[in-house]
């Protein structure tokens, strides 16, 4: 495993109070988005046809694959703290579609939102899961 891939897995050396605070911040972000994820997870056990925004192009159903991979298996794996920081970079690419792409006409209001939680995942991909994690567990030095 080369030295990039060992530092992103690194929960960080923080204090039991920062590493506390990540952890509320991880369970508070996973568990908000999770609900994006698993309405968008049931679409697929619809007896309706798949329509769902393509934004950039992919196709109805690659779109919503990428979104359910995102917003409900990777805010799951942040919730446990396992891979964060990986798990935190497919879901700022989906936040950055959203404000920039879905939402580039509308009013920075219906933006806000994608931007708060993409702010949320910059922190996250910074500092990793902390001390309260499966990261900790595994892959502590």
């Amino acid at each position: 495993m080369n030295t990039l891939v060992k530092n992103m897995l690194l929960p960080g050396k923080y204090p039991d109070l920062v590493s506390l605070a990540i952890l509320i911040l991880r369970l508070t972000v996973g568990t908000f988005m999770l609900t994006h994820g698993i309405g968008k997870l049931f679409m697929f056990f619809s007896e309706d046809p798949i329509i769902f925004a393509d934004p950039i192009g992919l196709g109805f159903t690659a779109s919503l694959i990428l979104a359910v991979f995102a917003e409900f298996l990777c805010s799951v794996l942040i919730i446990f703290g396992f891979a964060t920081r990986f798990a935190a970079i497919p879901l700022l690419i989906t936040m950055w579609i959203a404000a920039f792409i879905v939402h580039a006409a509308d009013p920075f209001m219906i933006k806000e939102l994608a931007f708060l939680y993409s702010f949320v995942y910059i922190a996250l991909i910074l500092s990793g899961s902390g001390r309260f994690s499966l990261d900790q567990l595994l892959f502590r030095k």
